[in-house]
């Protein structure tokens, strides 16, 4: 989940300079991060390749960054559905234990 705020972080950095000239859009490679991170550890910024390039010096896609806070939400309503079963079955077990 701390990856995904990360993220989101600069999802909207990214959005709220999308009309600073010369700002370049910033990401991480989520599934590489995903894979790699070690608890507290800090994720690697890249700048993405590929975007198009405006008059201004400035790279931020309005499209290319809705699209991403979507994905964001919906891998955030993921992960804490994921996190309140665990929960669950740590509560249950619990319960179950102290009629023992």
């Amino acid at each position: 989940m701390d990856l995904l705020a990360d993220r989101q972080k600069l999802v909207a950095a990214n959005l709220a300079n999308l009309d600073t000239p010369g700002y370049r859009t910033k990401d991480l490679d989520f599934q590489f991060e995903f894979l790699s991170q070690t608890p507290g550890g800090t994720p690697n910024v890249i700048e993405p390749t590929g975007l198009t390039m405006k008059n201004d010096g400035n790279n931020v896609s309005l499209d290319r960054e809705s699209r991403l806070l979507a994905e964001n939400a919906l891998r955030f309503n993921v992960a804490t559905n994921l996190l309140r079963n665990e929960l669950r079955t740590v509560r249950k077990a619990i319960e179950e234990g102290k009629g023992a």
